[in-house]
């Protein structure tokens, strides 16, 4: 199947008790034996669930994956993967990260005696200097969120698997989803999404996942999800497997917008920078280019005005943009990163990557672009 049509049909089947053409919602934790270990394929809903079940059937086929795994946050969904570890293993991670999976890295699991190098993945060669004997898996995210840096998936991969082949390479792929980008056909071992965002894209759940095609892996991190007890429930499952059935849809319009958005603000008087690997003066357009379809919703700026005030100022005066938190929903947010998603990374760490107090982070949305424009021209106004 291609991929627009993966996401309507990629591993599903009509329920087979009904022939329901959408997948119910299995609202059960427990399901009937004939006897004691005999049953339909389903004991325990910690273990699985139908609609759960058909979600990560989904999940798999978007991803050009064999298996997926839904999860009760896309933070659940990363802690499950350094389960994966033991203490004294190293990891290699970018150093513009998530804030959520910063604070996990340095507040949670280095007390458990894992090692983490962050490095700027923009270069190679900062990922391979990193490597030791130690080093059990290397942490992607492209674009980054918010500075959207863009590390080449394949070049490290490649080199990484010539050193040693049992390192892991997981990308966190929330900011393109598996319409711009398949982290898997790159080389990766682990795809990871917060699903709350482009692939719920609705904002009304809270879901991770993960997707691979190795085997044994898979077995690994089902005993961990179902050892652990960090799953979806099925009313999320539901709301997810409906939300990837118009992805491809909503990501063409999401990247329509960012593309009109970035351009705007790149000719704007009051803005400084403009982050968005679509833009050809962006320092890694061409990798970009290489791995994605397209360049996807997110943008981020930055005012001449360095000042904390002035970045607020904007913020509290737009109107079709939403000041929120999250991203990736049909509607448009704005964000302030140093106070709101990065608020858990030190000040002094935020400021050596460039995530400044006049930083602005834009989920671009589907509504019609010519209201989303007028909105920031108005907000920039004042």
């Amino acid at each position: 199947m291609k991929f627009n049509t993966k996401t309507i049909h990629g591993g599903q089947q009509h329920d087979l008790a009904t022939g329901a053409v959408m997948t119910p919602i299995y609202q059960t934790s427990t399901y009937a034996q004939t006897r004691p270990g005999q049953h339909k394929g389903y004991e325990y809903s910690r273990a699985s669930n139908p609609t759960r079940t058909a979600l990560e059937n989904a999940f798999a086929a978007i991803e050009n994956g064999t298996h997926g795994f839904a999860f009760s946050s896309g933070l659940s969904a990363i802690d499950c993967v350094l389960r994966t570890l033991n203490p004294g293993d190293e990891i290699i991670a970018g150093d513009n990260l998530y804030g959520g999976t910063y604070r996990m890295f340095t507040k949670l699991f280095k007390k458990y005696g894992l090692k983490f190098h962050f490095v700027d993945m923009n270069s190679v060669a900062n990922v391979i200097n990193k490597i030791t004997k130690k080093t059990k898996l290397i942490w992607l995210e492209t674009p980054t969120n918010p500075l959207m840096k863009i590390a080449d998936i394949e070049a490290i991969t490649n080199v990484v698997k010539n050193i040693d082949t049992t390192i892991l390479i997981g990308v966190d792929n929330t900011f393109a989803t598996p319409y711009l980008q398949q982290p898997l056909d790159l080389g990766a071992d682990i795809v990871m999404h917060s699903a709350t965002k482009y692939l719920g894209g609705h904002s009304d759940l809270l879901m991770g996942a993960l997707m691979v095609k190795d085997e044994k892996l898979a077995e690994e991190l089902h005993f961990i999800q179902f050892a652990s007890g960090a799953v979806a429930g099925p009313m999320d499952s539901f709301l997810a497997l409906r939300g990837i059935k118009t992805l491809h849809i909503r990501m063409q319009r999401h990247c329509e917008n960012g593309k009109a958005i970035a351009a705007y603000l790149d000719n704007h008087p009051k803005v400084k920078e403009v982050f968005y690997p679509g833009l050809e003066n962006h320092p890694n357009h061409q990798v970009a280019k290489k791995q994605m379809k397209d360049f996807g919703g997110m943008v981020s700026f930055t005012l001449k005005d360095e000042s904390r005030q002035a970045a607020f100022t904007f913020l509290e005066n737009t109107n079709v943009f939403t000041l929120a938190e999250s991203l990736g929903g049909v509607e448009s947010l704005v964000n302030h990163p140093a106070s709101m998603t990065h608020a858990s990374v030190p000040k002094e760490e935020r400021l050596k990557i460039g995530i400044t107090d006049s930083l602005i982070r834009l989920s671009v949305g589907i509504e019609d672009i010519d209201d989303l424009i007028a909105d920031l021209k108005q907000a920039l106004s004042k």
